[in-house]
């Protein structure tokens, strides 16, 4: 039970959708008794929290503090809770995790699985984004801690490298390159390449390589979507320069092949863990810490 008055769950419905009816109609109730309960507050506040317009609710500046307030509550209790768990022991808990798309296949969800079966009170929630909207949740607390790949984190607090990821190519089972053991980029230009495009992260190192090396514009396929070049890839319909998490599960289920490329051409990157500078985690967000850096650094050794 959540010591959260009627009046915030329903404040906070009419701020996420703007709209009292689509708000009633996300929380089952009717939108008169929503707005019984908006015009009560802000009569006790003397303040108004929405503007009222023909196109639906917009918060005000109070509106917005208050918003943001409640937020700051929930989270605190949502700790004080597993502070509550974590004297119990570790009967349950909660962790919150950001990772990349790389990773929505194979180590993470192998640990997680692993955990919630060790530990039947555990929930997990994972949110799949870019990079650097993993940064700002982290930072924001919206999540405990996030995985992402980053060139360096050599001067970054709140990174933790956990495993080299080099770039290389990723090909089907049976192409003439698979066999080799590591790749000088020229030897792949005769083939058919799929361009990793932006806002993929990659897609600046993969850039200054296919404008050193000239690729014929008709010998590329442009993709944005890690996912969608990994089918093409095993469709045959080419070979592509990806990070080694990118197809690290294709590769151990013998779906793909990936030969890294020279260092000298492509600077790998690092898989890393993101933590807020200064935050104390709960019990349950250190196990999972804890237990996912030790999967990826086991795998590496």
């Amino acid at each position: 039970m959540l010591p959260f008055t009627r009046f915030s769950r329903y404040f906070m419905e009419v701020a996420q959708q703007g709209s009292l009816r689509r708000a009633a109609e996300a929380l089952h109730v009717s939108a008169s008794a929503i707005d019984r309960q908006l015009l009560l507050a802000e009569q006790e506040l003397g303040l108004p929290l929405f503007e009222r317009l023909p196109s639906g609710m917009r918060l005000t500046a109070a509106g917005e503090m208050l918003l943001a307030d409640i937020r700051r509550w929930r989270k605190d209790y949502s700790r004080t809770r597993e502070r509550f768990d974590e004297m119990q022991g570790l009967r349950r808990g909660h962790v919150s995790i950001a990772i990349i798309n790389a990773l929505s296949s194979g180590q993470v969800a192998q640990t997680i699985a692993q955990l919630v079966d060790s530990y039947p009170g555990l929930t997990f929630s994972i949110r799949v984004h870019d990079n650097q909207h993993i940064v700002e949740i982290v930072n924001a607390a919206e999540v405990d801690f996030g995985l992402l790949l980053t060139e360096s984190t050599a001067h970054s607090a709140n990174m933790q490298a956990l495993a080299p990821c080099p770039l290389g190519i990723a090909m089907p089972l049976e192409h003439p390159l698979a066999a080799n053991g590591q790749l000088a980029f020229g030897k792949t230009m005769g083939y058919r390449h799929i361009v990793a495009a932006a806002p993929l992260m990659i897609h600046p190192q993969i850039a200054a390589l296919y404008t050193r090396h000239q690729l014929p514009v008709q010998q590329a396929i442009e993709c944005n979507d890690v996912r969608m070049i990994r089918s093409l890839i095993m469709e045959g319909a080419g070979i592509a320069v990806l990070s080694h998490w990118d197809v690290a599960e294709d590769v151990r289920q013998n779906r793909l092949a990936f030969v890294p490329l020279s260092t000298r051409q492509a600077r790998p990157f690092q898989l890393a863990l993101c933590t807020a500078p200064y935050r104390q985690h709960s019990r349950a967000a250190q196990l999972a810490i804890t237990e996912i850096t030790s999967a990826f650094k086991t795998r590496t050794t």
